[in-house]
Protein backbone atom coordinates (compact mmCIF):
# COMPACT_ATOMS: atom_id res chain seq x y z
CA UNK A 1 0.00 0.00 0.00
CA UNK A 2 1.13 3.63 -0.80
CA UNK A 3 2.71 5.28 2.24
CA UNK A 4 2.10 9.07 0.32
CA UNK A 5 -1.12 9.99 2.46
CA UNK A 6 -3.78 11.52 1.03
CA UNK A 7 -4.65 15.51 1.31
CA UNK A 8 -7.68 14.23 2.71
CA UNK A 9 -6.55 12.30 5.10
CA UNK A 10 -4.35 14.88 6.36
CA UNK A 11 -7.10 17.44 6.69
CA UNK A 12 -9.53 15.06 8.95
CA UNK A 13 -6.50 14.15 10.66
CA UNK A 14 -5.41 17.66 11.58
CA UNK A 15 -9.70 18.58 12.30
CA UNK A 16 -9.71 15.25 15.17
CA UNK A 17 -6.47 16.25 16.53
CA UNK A 18 -8.06 20.13 16.85
CA UNK A 19 -11.15 19.12 18.28
CA UNK A 20 -9.96 15.88 20.33
CA UNK A 21 -13.25 13.56 19.15
CA UNK A 22 -14.47 12.35 15.46
CA UNK A 23 -18.08 13.91 16.03
CA UNK A 24 -16.90 17.55 16.12
CA UNK A 25 -14.31 17.06 13.54
CA UNK A 26 -17.12 15.10 11.41
CA UNK A 27 -19.54 18.76 11.58
CA UNK A 28 -17.04 21.12 10.88
CA UNK A 29 -16.30 18.90 7.56
CA UNK A 30 -20.07 18.66 7.17
CA UNK A 31 -19.17 14.52 6.33
CA UNK A 32 -20.16 11.61 8.59
CA UNK A 33 -18.72 10.59 11.48
CA UNK A 34 -17.88 7.11 9.48
CA UNK A 35 -16.29 8.71 7.08
CA UNK A 36 -13.53 10.53 9.51
CA UNK A 37 -12.78 7.36 11.10
CA UNK A 38 -11.89 5.71 7.89
CA UNK A 39 -9.89 8.45 6.52
CA UNK A 40 -8.13 8.42 10.09
CA UNK A 41 -7.68 4.77 9.96
CA UNK A 42 -6.28 5.04 6.35
CA UNK A 43 -3.29 7.54 7.29
CA UNK A 44 -2.37 5.33 10.12
CA UNK A 45 -1.82 2.33 7.74
CA UNK A 46 -0.47 4.95 5.01
CA UNK A 47 1.88 6.07 7.89
CA UNK A 48 2.66 2.61 9.59
CA UNK A 49 2.02 4.49 12.77
CA UNK A 50 -0.85 5.00 15.10
CA UNK A 51 -1.80 8.68 15.60
CA UNK A 52 -3.99 8.47 18.62
CA UNK A 53 -5.08 6.74 21.81
CA UNK A 54 -8.83 5.85 21.84
CA UNK A 55 -9.87 6.50 25.00
CA UNK A 56 -14.43 5.79 24.31
CA UNK A 57 -15.06 8.81 22.48
CA UNK A 58 -11.67 10.91 23.18
CA UNK A 59 -9.08 10.98 20.75
CA UNK A 60 -5.76 11.57 22.58
CA UNK A 61 -2.32 12.40 20.39
CA UNK A 62 0.72 9.81 20.64
CA UNK A 63 3.83 11.28 20.40
CA UNK A 64 3.71 10.81 16.07
CA UNK A 65 0.41 12.32 16.01
CA UNK A 66 1.63 15.14 17.85
CA UNK A 67 4.77 15.30 15.35
CA UNK A 68 2.26 15.23 13.02
CA UNK A 69 -0.33 17.36 14.04
CA UNK A 70 2.35 20.51 14.44
CA UNK A 71 3.25 19.77 10.83
CA UNK A 72 -0.06 20.05 9.37
CA UNK A 73 -1.85 22.68 11.79
CA UNK A 74 0.69 24.82 10.59
CA UNK A 75 0.12 24.36 6.97
CA UNK A 76 -3.40 24.06 7.21
CA UNK A 77 -3.47 27.44 8.67
CA UNK A 78 -1.29 28.83 6.49
CA UNK A 79 -3.58 28.13 4.10
CA UNK A 80 -6.66 29.13 5.86
CA UNK A 81 -5.02 32.99 6.19
CA UNK A 82 -4.09 32.77 2.65
CA UNK A 83 -7.44 31.55 2.08
CA UNK A 84 -8.83 34.55 3.79
CA UNK A 85 -6.87 36.89 2.64
CA UNK A 86 -7.56 36.12 -0.91
CA UNK A 87 -11.09 36.52 -0.28
CA UNK A 88 -10.54 39.76 1.59
CA UNK A 89 -8.95 41.34 -1.28
CA UNK A 90 -11.69 40.31 -3.50
CA UNK A 91 -13.78 42.07 -1.72
CA UNK A 92 -11.86 45.07 -1.67
CA UNK A 93 -12.43 44.72 -5.36
CA UNK A 94 -15.93 44.46 -5.69
CA UNK A 95 -18.24 46.88 -6.59
CA UNK A 96 -22.52 46.62 -6.37
CA UNK A 97 -23.77 49.85 -7.47
CA UNK A 98 -27.14 50.49 -8.02
CA UNK A 99 -28.23 53.61 -11.07
CA UNK A 100 -31.21 55.34 -12.37
CA UNK A 101 -31.87 54.08 -15.46
CA UNK A 102 -31.66 56.68 -18.15
CA UNK A 103 -28.79 58.01 -16.28
CA UNK A 104 -26.97 54.85 -16.27
CA UNK A 105 -27.94 54.25 -19.71
CA UNK A 106 -26.63 57.60 -21.25
CA UNK A 107 -24.38 59.26 -19.26
CA UNK A 108 -22.80 56.44 -16.92
CA UNK A 109 -22.57 53.45 -19.09
CA UNK A 110 -20.66 55.02 -21.94
CA UNK A 111 -18.23 56.57 -19.45
CA UNK A 112 -17.51 53.22 -17.66
CA UNK A 113 -14.91 51.63 -19.91
CA UNK A 114 -12.58 54.54 -18.51
CA UNK A 115 -13.27 52.90 -14.82
CA UNK A 116 -13.05 49.52 -16.00
CA UNK A 117 -9.69 49.97 -17.97
CA UNK A 118 -8.40 52.14 -14.77
CA UNK A 119 -8.90 48.94 -12.59
CA UNK A 120 -9.67 45.71 -14.72
CA UNK A 121 -8.85 43.35 -12.01
CA UNK A 122 -12.20 44.45 -10.10
CA UNK A 123 -15.45 43.36 -10.27
CA UNK A 124 -18.18 45.75 -11.32
CA UNK A 125 -21.96 45.10 -10.73
CA UNK A 126 -24.69 47.58 -12.11
CA UNK A 127 -28.07 47.72 -11.65
CA UNK A 128 -30.55 50.39 -13.52
CA UNK A 129 -33.68 50.47 -11.48
CA UNK A 130 -35.47 53.39 -11.26
CA UNK A 131 -36.18 52.70 -6.50
CA UNK A 132 -33.78 53.93 -4.31
CA UNK A 133 -32.14 50.69 -2.75
CA UNK A 134 -33.33 49.64 0.61
CA UNK A 135 -29.19 49.00 2.09
CA UNK A 136 -31.07 47.29 4.83
CA UNK A 137 -32.26 44.61 2.93
CA UNK A 138 -30.03 44.65 -0.04
CA UNK A 139 -26.13 44.05 -0.89
CA UNK A 140 -25.64 47.67 -2.23
CA UNK A 141 -22.49 49.97 -1.80
CA UNK A 142 -23.48 52.54 -3.67
CA UNK A 143 -26.86 54.24 -5.34
CA UNK A 144 -26.13 56.84 -8.04
CA UNK A 145 -29.58 58.49 -8.12
CA UNK A 146 -31.36 61.28 -9.99
CA UNK A 147 -33.87 62.90 -7.52
CA UNK A 148 -34.04 66.17 -4.61
CA UNK A 149 -31.50 64.75 -2.37
CA UNK A 150 -33.70 63.92 0.24
CA UNK A 151 -32.85 60.28 1.56
CA UNK A 152 -32.81 60.44 5.26
CA UNK A 153 -29.95 58.41 7.41
CA UNK A 154 -27.92 57.64 4.88
CA UNK A 155 -24.67 59.22 3.10
CA UNK A 156 -26.01 61.94 0.23
CA UNK A 157 -23.54 63.93 -1.53
CA UNK A 158 -24.29 66.12 -4.63
CA UNK A 159 -22.18 65.64 -7.52
CA UNK A 160 -23.85 67.00 -10.91
CA UNK A 161 -26.50 69.50 -11.88
CA UNK A 162 -29.31 69.14 -14.14
CA UNK A 163 -29.83 71.57 -17.01
CA UNK A 164 -33.40 71.52 -18.57
CA UNK A 165 -34.94 72.90 -21.76
CA UNK A 166 -37.47 72.07 -24.36
CA UNK A 167 -36.09 70.61 -27.12
CA UNK A 168 -36.96 68.90 -30.63
CA UNK A 169 -35.98 68.08 -33.80
CA UNK A 170 -34.01 70.64 -36.23
CA UNK A 171 -36.78 69.52 -38.86
CA UNK A 172 -39.53 69.89 -36.16
CA UNK A 173 -37.85 73.22 -35.45
CA UNK A 174 -38.98 74.32 -39.00
CA UNK A 175 -42.47 73.21 -39.09
CA UNK A 176 -42.83 75.33 -35.95
CA UNK A 177 -41.92 78.25 -37.07
CA UNK A 178 -43.96 78.11 -40.43
CA UNK A 179 -46.67 77.71 -37.99
CA UNK A 180 -45.85 80.14 -35.50
CA UNK A 181 -43.32 82.66 -35.19
CA UNK A 182 -43.73 83.87 -31.44
CA UNK A 183 -42.20 80.88 -28.83
CA UNK A 184 -44.86 80.58 -26.91
CA UNK A 185 -47.38 79.82 -29.86
CA UNK A 186 -44.67 77.35 -31.47
CA UNK A 187 -45.24 75.26 -28.06
CA UNK A 188 -48.71 75.57 -28.46
CA UNK A 189 -48.85 74.20 -31.99
CA UNK A 190 -46.32 71.47 -30.52
CA UNK A 191 -46.67 68.00 -29.84
CA UNK A 192 -45.36 68.13 -26.05
CA UNK A 193 -43.13 64.29 -24.98
CA UNK A 194 -43.45 64.10 -21.20
CA UNK A 195 -40.91 62.56 -19.25
CA UNK A 196 -42.96 61.38 -16.43
CA UNK A 197 -40.12 60.41 -13.88
CA UNK A 198 -38.52 63.89 -14.40
CA UNK A 199 -38.04 66.15 -11.75
CA UNK A 200 -39.49 69.42 -14.16
CA UNK A 201 -41.98 68.25 -15.70
CA UNK A 202 -44.14 70.72 -18.87
CA UNK A 203 -47.33 71.18 -16.69
CA UNK A 204 -44.76 73.43 -13.99
CA UNK A 205 -42.84 74.66 -16.92
CA UNK A 206 -45.98 75.74 -18.91
CA UNK A 207 -47.40 77.54 -15.48
CA UNK A 208 -43.33 79.15 -15.30
CA UNK A 209 -43.38 80.78 -18.41
CA UNK A 210 -47.39 81.48 -18.79
CA UNK A 211 -48.30 79.50 -21.37
CA UNK A 212 -52.04 77.77 -20.97
CA UNK A 213 -51.87 74.49 -23.47
CA UNK A 214 -54.31 73.79 -25.98
CA UNK A 215 -57.33 71.71 -24.56
CA UNK A 216 -57.02 68.75 -26.90
CA UNK A 217 -53.32 68.79 -28.00
CA UNK A 218 -52.22 65.04 -27.77
CA UNK A 219 -49.14 64.39 -25.26
CA UNK A 220 -46.66 61.54 -25.03
CA UNK A 221 -45.57 60.03 -22.05
CA UNK A 222 -42.81 58.13 -22.05
CA UNK A 223 -41.19 57.00 -18.02
CA UNK A 224 -37.91 56.89 -19.13
CA UNK A 225 -35.97 60.11 -20.59
CA UNK A 226 -34.20 57.68 -23.09
CA UNK A 227 -37.23 57.07 -25.16
CA UNK A 228 -38.67 60.41 -25.25
CA UNK A 229 -35.12 61.84 -26.33
CA UNK A 230 -35.12 59.60 -28.95
CA UNK A 231 -38.85 60.38 -30.36
CA UNK A 232 -37.50 63.88 -30.08
CA UNK A 233 -34.62 63.39 -31.91
CA UNK A 234 -36.47 62.04 -34.64
CA UNK A 235 -38.90 64.67 -35.01
CA UNK A 236 -41.59 63.73 -33.62
CA UNK A 237 -42.28 66.23 -31.14
CA UNK A 238 -40.65 68.60 -28.64
CA UNK A 239 -39.35 67.34 -24.99
CA UNK A 240 -38.61 68.97 -22.13
CA UNK A 241 -35.00 67.59 -21.38
CA UNK A 242 -31.76 67.43 -19.40
CA UNK A 243 -28.96 68.71 -20.78
CA UNK A 244 -27.02 66.56 -18.87
CA UNK A 245 -29.15 63.05 -20.71
CA UNK A 246 -28.98 64.75 -24.11
CA UNK A 247 -25.93 66.16 -24.81
CA UNK A 248 -24.93 64.09 -27.39
CA UNK A 249 -27.26 65.12 -29.62
CA UNK A 250 -27.22 68.55 -28.50
CA UNK A 251 -23.90 69.03 -29.33
CA UNK A 252 -24.17 67.07 -32.77
CA UNK A 253 -27.12 69.31 -33.77
CA UNK A 254 -29.94 66.95 -33.90
CA UNK A 255 -31.60 68.57 -30.83
CA UNK A 256 -31.79 72.10 -30.58
CA UNK A 257 -33.63 74.49 -28.65
CA UNK A 258 -37.07 75.26 -29.23
CA UNK A 259 -36.53 79.22 -28.99
CA UNK A 260 -33.62 80.78 -27.05
CA UNK A 261 -36.05 83.24 -25.69
CA UNK A 262 -36.84 80.32 -22.67
CA UNK A 263 -34.46 80.03 -19.82
CA UNK A 264 -32.53 77.13 -19.40
CA UNK A 265 -34.01 75.90 -15.86
CA UNK A 266 -30.65 74.54 -13.48
CA UNK A 267 -31.05 72.24 -10.19
CA UNK A 268 -28.81 69.91 -8.28
CA UNK A 269 -30.28 66.77 -9.60
CA UNK A 270 -28.24 63.75 -9.02
CA UNK A 271 -26.48 62.27 -6.12
CA UNK A 272 -24.09 59.65 -4.38
CA UNK A 273 -26.27 58.10 -1.63
CA UNK A 274 -25.88 55.09 0.63
CA UNK A 275 -24.68 54.04 4.11
CA UNK A 276 -22.02 56.46 6.07
CA UNK A 277 -20.07 52.73 6.60
CA UNK A 278 -19.57 52.36 2.76
CA UNK A 279 -17.78 55.19 1.98
CA UNK A 280 -15.11 53.69 4.16
CA UNK A 281 -14.31 51.00 1.30
CA UNK A 282 -11.20 51.86 -0.85
CA UNK A 283 -13.00 50.76 -3.61
CA UNK A 284 -16.39 53.05 -3.20
CA UNK A 285 -13.93 55.96 -2.55
CA UNK A 286 -11.67 55.55 -5.90
CA UNK A 287 -15.10 55.39 -7.69
CA UNK A 288 -16.79 58.26 -6.00
CA UNK A 289 -13.26 59.98 -7.00
CA UNK A 290 -13.62 59.35 -10.56
CA UNK A 291 -17.06 59.83 -10.43
CA UNK A 292 -16.91 63.24 -9.28
CA UNK A 293 -14.09 64.24 -11.68
CA UNK A 294 -16.35 62.60 -14.89
CA UNK A 295 -19.14 64.97 -13.62
CA UNK A 296 -17.28 68.24 -13.01
CA UNK A 297 -16.57 67.42 -16.60
CA UNK A 298 -19.81 67.44 -18.23
CA UNK A 299 -20.66 70.72 -15.91
CA UNK A 300 -17.84 72.34 -17.76
CA UNK A 301 -19.45 70.89 -21.09
CA UNK A 302 -23.13 71.72 -20.45
CA UNK A 303 -22.28 75.68 -19.80
CA UNK A 304 -20.48 75.87 -22.75
CA UNK A 305 -22.76 73.94 -24.99
CA UNK A 306 -25.50 76.53 -23.40
CA UNK A 307 -23.48 79.23 -23.93
CA UNK A 308 -22.89 78.30 -27.69
CA UNK A 309 -26.15 78.07 -28.39
CA UNK A 310 -26.83 81.50 -26.93
CA UNK A 311 -29.68 80.22 -23.86
CA UNK A 312 -29.76 82.07 -20.80
CA UNK A 313 -29.91 79.58 -17.39
CA UNK A 314 -31.83 80.24 -14.25
CA UNK A 315 -30.89 78.66 -11.27
CA UNK A 316 -33.81 77.14 -9.60
CA UNK A 317 -34.20 74.94 -6.55
CA UNK A 318 -34.38 71.00 -7.01
CA UNK A 319 -38.07 70.84 -7.87
CA UNK A 320 -40.18 67.83 -5.26
CA UNK A 321 -43.31 65.86 -6.39
CA UNK A 322 -46.42 66.82 -4.67
CA UNK A 323 -49.83 65.40 -5.09
CA UNK A 324 -51.18 64.28 -8.69
CA UNK A 325 -47.57 63.77 -10.03
CA UNK A 326 -47.26 67.83 -10.42
CA UNK A 327 -43.95 69.36 -9.33
CA UNK A 328 -43.12 72.22 -6.32
CA UNK A 329 -40.63 74.55 -8.40
CA UNK A 330 -39.28 77.38 -6.16
CA UNK A 331 -37.08 79.95 -8.35
CA UNK A 332 -33.86 80.99 -6.97
CA UNK A 333 -31.78 83.13 -9.00
CA UNK A 334 -30.79 83.89 -12.73
CA UNK A 335 -26.72 82.92 -13.07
Amino acid sequence: MSRDPTLNGMLYFEAVARHGGVSKAAEELGVSASAVSQQIKLLEQQLGVRLFFREKRQFRLTADGERLFHSTSAAFRMIRDARQLVARQRERRQLILRVSPSFAVRWLGPRLARFVQQHPSWDLHVDATPDPSDFDREVVDLDVRYGAGDWSGLYVEHVLDDYVLPLCSPAYLETLKAAAGDPTDRIRHARLIDSVKALYRWDAWLEHVGISPVADSARLRFDRSSMALQLAARGVGVVLESVTLAYDEIAAGTLVPVSTTFDVERFPAYWIMGPSRNQSRRIVQIFCTWLREECAQQEAASQAVIARLGCHVRQIATPTPIAGGAVAVPALSGS
